[in-house]
């Protein structure tokens, strides 16, 4: 399987990049090909301007060079990744952006949905798991991706995998964490 495993985080040498080489490792390992798209380094640009919006009247829509060269990258792949750090309770803008100017009308949603089989959405939040069920953000976060984006798009396998406490920078905390990511590529798809 082909798996497009899109990075949201601005510094390359942060923890989300460090889990998402680990998971793409795991996925290496599992058999699957893989690519990493990193937002930030291709200058991905996240506002949504007039000629990316969705029109729902149109047929047929036709969308910036830069939206159309990135349905062409996820035309290419089977499956999706996302890694990023959970900020306010959500998704990084950046990302945020990205969905909301690559997954549009016509292309993920409307008169086509999308071909992937399968979508995993790994969030690093600097919280605990309680503090999370506290006031169930894990619950509502995992609703608003599996749900509210990927269903809709048509990705009935969609799951969301949390690691936590990421702001604790003790050895043993960070390298569990990347075995976390490591056994979510080898186990990619199986688990979903």
């Amino acid at each position: 399987m082909r798996v497009l495993s899109v990075v949201s985080h601005p510094r390359e040498d942060s923890l989300t990049f460090k889990v998402a080489d680990r998971f793409v490792q795991g996925l290496a390992e599992a058999g699957h090909d893989y690519e990493i798209l990193d937002l930030h380094r291709i200058g991905f640009d996240p506002v949504l301007k007039g000629v990316d919006e969705p029109d729902s009247s149109a047929a047929k829509q036709s969308f910036s060079p830069e939206v159309e060269l990135e349905i062409r990258r996820m035309k290419e792949h089977d499956a999706l990744a996302f890694i990023f750090p959970i900020w306010w309770w959500h998704l990084p803008a950046m990302l945020k952006g990205y969905i909301d100017r690559v997954w549009n009308n016509g292309f993920a949603y409307g008169s086509n949905q999308l071909h992937h089989q399968h979508v995993l959405w790994i969030g690093l939040a600097g919280a605990s798991k309680e503090q999370m069920k506290k006031r169930n953000y894990d619950e509502m976060i995992t609703h608003l991706l599996n749900v509210g984006i990927a269903d809709y798009c048509g990705v009935s396998n969609s799951k969301v995998s949390l690691l936590y406490e990421t702001l604790d920078s003790n050895p043993k905390h960070y390298e569990m964490l990347l075995n976390q990511a490591h056994h979510l590529g080898l186990n990619y798809a199986k688990e979903q």
